[in-house]
């Protein structure tokens, strides 16, 4: 046949599509396979990092398949975000139509590629039937105390007119449009991850037979558990109501060390002076630059710092202690304050050079310079009162026991994780069903009037928010008690909506239910995600939060959302991520109308691991076509056959031995790259190994058997070509698991060693089977020209090693 791959892809994605073949089945006694890949945000296009994702997906679920399990292979699309509204400004685009079309022309380019996707269950995000359920979840979060509201300093794009997570602002400036941050105080709705910190933190510990390590690092940096002393520092003279302040600290052993306290720009203590007109002009400046800079921002930036002419108490000694301002002090994190102990803490030691601030040893050691350097390596204790002489790492919790028995303080557990803030000011997004009245406060809507939808006669300006400046949208009746009220008019994180979509699959798309619970106790939790790792921290904390609270709200009885993960590399061109700005990027759809998508799908497994980054290679994709036409090309070779010929593997020749063993080491090597790894790559190397070895062979038999095979192990990888030549070969039914047969890896002869006087001269490859006698008779034919005209004295052989004929 002539290679046409514009037909036979055509052809066999009408045929997959019209028999449903894709499509899981409801029978929830099978054993299952839920393999998912992160779906797509709908720009318009896609790139080859879907081409790469979606790829790798897609084997692994086709594999799957093979293997008679029940497989569900979803896709759907993460339609809400900034990006619609930016379209709407640049292009006159109301964003919905803009995100809709875009779904239809991206969902065409995916299924060009043969992506055995399931049809009956893709939805967008922004559909009002995902929002409805959504928003009844966050309902049900707000009375169990899980959402609630409050004012806080959050990180502002004046450019977005919206409120970015920590998360969100890279070096500064806004992930989207690299417009620097302000620190803006706001109110807003917080998701309270943090009552989940621990149990976040502790099930990583599942995770570690299917996880990245390195994602699993990740996470637990982030959540950052820390166990310390909690303790009150009272001021020496009270500032209103304010007498005392909460500290943390991770240094128990170095309190006697504390020469200055220090808090955070934003401590209640700083509003208190600033208030009441305690500070001056120059000090009020400098604290509000400090809390102009991100918390992200604070962390590397010089040592700024403010003394606020007030003292607190030592706890232990009771001498007074100055209390600074320190930018490197965050409100959010063990109350926003800590004790400085600057001769046994970096930070602490640079921050009291600069200000001339006493700095005591309290940790002794032969290393420590104190002129030069903080000394924070272990040591035993001095300046410490009663625990003088203890080694510190002891002291810790001897000091810690001592506060405790005195009523002085606790020992706790922080976390850095903060609580979710999940209030967007932009129109684009899901609404957060509340609305404030003035009677009652905030309400949340009643059930029957969701969803909330978005009002869609609406002007996309750039210019705040949209819903705020609705004539009628954002007015309403209190659902309690009906008097007029005012909608909440922030959207929702789209973190939030990529957050639960994985469970919204394991149902079709029911209109009364998110999702049944017996579908997701069968389905969950997924066996494999793959995804790229920009995702490692957000997307996938945020989606394990929410089903640990689904679960303790009673929707579902999983645990952990993903089983195992797999994170791929990005998608390279000289040498640097793909981007329009580069001027590099590579468009699939070229490649699928040029060489058709089995090459595209070839290239893109067979280029690099799959967690590897990638670099393109034109070459590569042109090798990649050669290679699905000379299997095209071979298919003539084959002989029609409705299951494998039965061969008697011994009794083949050499060179068909040969031939078959390479066959199944391919065969072998399939099973095990599912199973961990997914090494596509060397998966396809030791196909193209046994093909040139099948090359070599005569008999059909060994061809038909090989070449069946080989089609078996590519369905995965090249699906519609191997449908294709199966289908005028053998039998559609034949793409099932084909046993691998260990007597083809049985050796038939055997090499040896052979030497004389203990000398290695030469050796044989004789029969297996062969008795001691004929061994030692063909090795001394073999070095004949050591033996000649000299005495065999002694012949020794030592079974499938060697022989050593001595000679004298």
């Amino acid at each position: 046949m002539v290679y046409n791959p514009k037909l036979v892809e055509k052809k066999w994605q009408e045929y997959w599509h019209k028999n449903s073949v894709h499509e899981p089945s409801d029978d929830n006694s099978l054993d299952k396979k839920y393999i998912l890949s992160m779906f797509p945000y709908p720009s318009g296009r896609i790139h080859m990092g879907h081409v790469r994702n979606y790829s790798i997906s897609d084997a692994i679920a086709r594999h799957y398949r093979k293997l008679d399990f029940n497989v569900l292979h979803p896709i759907g699309w993460d339609s809400f975000g900034m990006p619609a509204e930016n379209a709407a400004i640049k292009h006159k685009l109301h964003p919905k139509k803009w995100t809709y079309e875009n779904i239809d022309y991206m969902r065409s380019e995916l299924d060009s590629l043969g992506l055995s996707f399931s049809k009956k269950r893709e939805f967008a995000t922004s559909d009002e039937l995902y929002s409805k359920f959504e928003q009844s979840f966050i309902i049900k979060m707000y009375e169990e105390g899980l959402l609630y509201e409050k004012n806080q300093n959050v990180n502002w794009c004046e450019s977005c007119h919206t409120v970015l997570a920590n998360e969100q602002v890279v070096e500064g400036c806004c992930w989207r449009c690299d417009n620097e941050i302000q620190i803006k105080e706001m109110p807003g709705f917080y998701l309270n991850i943090t009552r989940y910190a621990k149990e976040l933190l502790d099930d990583l510990k599942l995770l570690e037979d299917g996880w990245p390590k390195q994602v699993l690092t990740m996470q637990e940096n982030w959540i950052g558990e820390s166990e310390g002393l909690e303790f009150k520092l009272k001021l020496d003279k009270p500032l209103g109501d304010i007498d005392s302040f909460e500290v943390f600290t991770t240094r128990a052993d170095t309190i006697y060390g504390v020469t200055y306290a220090a808090v955070a720009p934003e401590h209640e203590i700083v509003k208190f002076l600033v208030k009441n007109s305690m500070l001056n002009q120059k000090s009020i400046d400098a604290i509000k630059t400090m809390q102009g800079v991100s918390e992200r921002d604070r962390g590397s930036a010089d040592k700024e710092g403010v003394a606020l002419g007030i003292f607190a108490i030592h706890p232990l000694t009771g001498k007074k202690i100055p209390i600074w301002v320190a930018n490197f002090v965050l409100v959010g994190y063990g109350g926003g304050a800590v004790m400085s102990v600057p001769a046994h803490d970096e930070r602490d030691y640079e921050f009291a050079k600069k200000y001339d601030l006493p700095i005591v040893e309290v940790i002794n050691s032969k290393n420590s310079d104190l002129e030069n350097f903080a000394f924070t390596d272990s040591g035993v204790l001095v300046n410490s009162g009663e625990f003088d002489g203890v080694k510190n790492i002891e002291a810790k919790a001897k000091i810690i026991e001592h506060f405790e028995k005195n009523s002085l303080g606790k020992k706790v557990i922080n976390y850095k994780l903060r609580d979710w803030g999940i209030s967007r000011q932009r129109y684009w997004g899901a609404p957060l069903p509340f609305v404030h009245c003035k009677s009652c406060g905030i309400v949340p809507e009643n059930e029957e009037n969701l969803p909330i939808t978005l009002p869609e006669d609406v002007e996309i300006t750039g210019e705040g928010n949209p819903l705020e400046s609705h004539p009628t949208w954002k007015h309403c009746s209190c659902p309690k008690c009906g008097n007029e009220a005012i909608r909440e008019c922030d959207t929702m994180d789209t973190f939030v909506q990529s957050s639960w979509y994985f469970l919204r699959y394991c149902s079709i798309n029911d209109e009364t239910l998110a999702f049944d619970k017996d579908d997701v106790d069968y389905w969950m939790s997924v066996d494999q995600y793959v995804g790229g790792i920009e995702h490692a921290i957000l997307h996938l904390l945020y989606s394990r939060f929410f089903t640990k609270a689904l679960r303790d709200l009673g929707f579902i009885k999983t645990d952990e959302p993903f089983s195992n993960l797999l994170t791929q590399g990005m998608v390279l061109k000289d040498g640097s991520k793909m981007s329009k700005s580069k001027g590099n990027t590579v468009d699939p759809d070229l490649i699928i109308e040029k060489y058709g998508a089995d090459t595209a799908r070839l290239f893109i497994l067979f280029a690099a691991p799959p967690q590897k980054e990638l670099e393109w290679n034109d070459s590569g994709v042109d090798g990649a076509f050669k290679f699905i036409r000379r299997l095209v090309d071979r298919s003539t070779r084959a002989t029609k056959m409705d299951k494998l010929p039965s061969l008697t593997h011994n009794t083949l020749p050499k060179n068909e031995q040969f031939a078959r063993k390479k066959v199944y080491e391919a065969l072998k090597k399939s099973k095990e790259i599912y199973e961990g790894g997914f090494s596509f790559n060397t998966l396809i190397a030791s196909c193209m190994e046994a093909l040139n070895a099948l090359d070599k062979q005569e008999n059909p038999l060994i061809w038909s058997e090989g070449f069946f095979i080989i089609l078996n192990i590519l369905e995965p990888i090249t699906p519609h070509i191997c449908w294709e030549l199966s289908d005028a070969l053998f039998s559609l039914a034949n793409f099932k698991d084909i046993e691998i047969l260990k007597e083809v890896f049985v050796e038939s002869d055997v090499t040896l060693a052979v030497s004389i006087n203990g000398k290695r001269r030469d050796e044989i490859t004789i029969s297996k089977d062969a008795t001691k006698d004929e061994i030692l008779e063909a090795s001394k034919k073999q070095c004949a020209k050591w033996i000649e005209g000299k005495e065999i004295v002694k012949e020794i052989y030592v079974p499938n090693k060697l022989i050593n004929i001595v000679v004298k």
